[in-house]
């Protein structure tokens, strides 16, 4: 399967800000694009380039998609009907390996990836090792009994997320949690610019 593996923070510095907000990216102090002329790198972006931009970002932000598999979900966006910047985020954000890190089993998108991968997640009580798996409502996530003593993964269940996103739910402490409504854009905890995302596909 086709993955990002190259410096994360990186990225964060390439769009000019912390993609995943967390407080030790170096995009919190170097906000310019990497690089020897990073710094001194002045342009007016198309709007092209706007829209590119935010594609990235949410590339990024979902764990470094391939653009082939972005596409794909784009289209399945738009086939779905309604309002097709919706459709898409709830898409992403109802892969197992995004439902697995808003959980906070992982403490990354990439972590959570990983962990799928490795068959520690379990669906139903079967077992899923394909990050982009969409879990519907009513699913239940949790994390097999043979890797429960794993410290990444005790870590997150002793630490759960300040706040989860309204239709997920997980009891303090507990190896699994579920998918109780399909996200929208009242709930899903991140915004993105959807309308240059689907003006940069629809060309």
């Amino acid at each position: 399967m086709a993955k990002y593996r190259g410096p994360k923070h990186k990225l964060s510095r390439r769009v000019g800000e912390c993609i995943w907000g967390r407080s030790n990216s170096p995009a919190v102090k170097r906000d310019y694009p990497p690089g020897q002329h990073g710094r001194t790198l002045r342009r007016k972006l198309s709007v092209y380039g706007i829209q590119l931009l935010e594609k990235q970002k949410l590339r990024m932000y979902y764990g470094g998609i391939m653009e082939r598999q972005m596409r794909r979900i784009f289209d399945q966006a738009r086939r779905l009907g309604g309002n097709t910047g919706t459709n898409l985020l709830m898409l992403l954000e109802c892969r197992l390996d995004t439902v697995v890190w808003r959980l906070g089993f992982a403490p990354t998108i990439f972590a959570a990836r990983q962990m799928v991968n490795h068959c520690h997640v379990l669906v139903n009580g079967q077992k899923v090792n394909i990050p982009s798996y969409l879990v519907k409502p009513g699913m239940v996530i949790s994390i097999r009994q043979r890797s429960r003593d794993i410290g990444i993964i005790k870590d997150g269940v002793e630490n759960p997320p300040l706040a989860l996103p309204e239709y997920l739910q997980r009891e303090a402490k507990s190896f699994e949690g579920k998918l109780i409504a399909t996200p929208n854009s009242a709930t899903i905890p991140v915004k993105f610019d959807t309308t240059s995302i689907i003006g940069f596909y629809s060309r």
